[in-house]
């Protein structure tokens, strides 16, 4: 973790850490008008306005680095947007953003849809291409390089069992519920362990490897690499470890990654290659999950929102609850 008095963190410092759970408030409740009305679109924009105009009220000079996807694929939040208050004054920041995680999940009311956002200094962020990931993630208090992406299913459970003193039957671990995912589920359980399917929403999945009430012990499989660098900066911050490697489909992918810099295209990244120096997580609850509550409208126009905020250089986790008069 960084010292609290590096030049990363006096960066990080005039940006409220607070301040970035105004963001994703703002997205989630945005978001949550849409909840259950089966329209992925609608809520996925009403998030993407309500972020970036929030982004907009901040002392910050930021620039997105993880977004909707480039230019001409999104009008708002695309990679490379300015965002802030302040453009050429304040701070220079980097963020990755995802205003609503879970568009399905929200259309269909499901559970464990979030606003997402993390921030790091000019640089902190991995410039991560839209295409797929291939993700191994463990919570924190195991031996540095206890899992291994190189390796398979059965042999990462098996050390992290040996290193948590169980039998691999009591290992649990989160798995999207995906067609492709077939022959590792069917490993997973061939070898006796719990397997928890989810739709959608991985990076709540990943961070769930970090609370010991999920009993989630392991995360595991392919999903959004942006979404892993967002997981990862939440794991910066509240220890684990998790390794990824960028899956490609065909030609025209491996190009939009050399694009954006990234020249080895078969690297396992590890934490701090996704996310470095000090960095901030934030998120906010759409619809209530494992990790957090969903917007709730009450009587009068009041709402309440559940947030999280995290900081690395600090280790400090803030759980914060909001109630909102419209």
């Amino acid at each position: 973790m960084s010292d609290s008095n590096t030049p990363a963190s006096k960066v990080l410092d005039r940006v409220l850490v607070l301040e970035m759970v105004r963001v994703t408030e703002a997205a989630a409740i945005a978001a949550s008008k849409l909840i259950g009305r089966g329209d992925e679109k609608a809520a996925d924009h009403a998030a993407v306005e309500a972020m970036r105009k929030a982004f907009d009220e901040l002392y910050m000079d930021g620039t997105v680095v993880i977004g909707e996807g480039e230019r001409d694929e999104a009008p708002m939040l695309f990679i490379g947007e300015k965002v802030g208050g302040a453009p050429g004054r304040g701070p220079k920041i980097d963020i990755a953003l995802d205003p609503l995680e879970g568009t399905t999940i929200t259309a269909k009311a499901g559970p464990n849809s979030l606003a997402v956002l993390a921030a790091a200094e000019e640089g902190g962020l991995l410039n991560a291409p839209d295409v797929y990931m291939d993700k191994l993630a463990v919570g924190p208090g195991y031996p540095e390089g206890i899992i291994d992406l190189d390796k398979s299913p059965t042999e990462n459970v098996r050390a992290v069992a040996a290193a948590k003193g169980v039998k691999p039957e009591e290992i649990i671990v989160c798995v999207l519920d995906r067609p492709r995912h077939e022959e590792l589920i069917a490993e997973l359980r061939s070898i006796g362990c719990g397997v928890v399917l989810i739709g959608d929403g991985d990076v709540a999945g990943v961070i769930a490897t970090t609370d010991e009430d999920t009993t989630i012990d392991m995360y595991m499989g392919s999903g959004g690499a942006p979404e892993g660098v967002l997981a990862a900066a939440a794991l910066r911050c509240v220890g684990g470890q998790f390794n990824g490697r960028l899956l490609f489909r065909n030609d025209d992918e491996r190009a939009r990654a050399r694009k954006w810099g990234i020249e080895d295209l078969n690297k396992v990244y590890k934490l701090e290659d996704l996310a470095k120096g000090d960095c901030i997580f934030a998120a906010t609850g759409v619809t209530s999950g494992s990790l957090l509550q969903g917007v709730k409208r009450l009587k009068g126009g009041r709402m309440t929102t559940e947030s999280v905020v995290m900081r690395a250089s600090s280790g400090t986790v803030r759980w914060i609850k909001g109630e909102h008069r419209i």
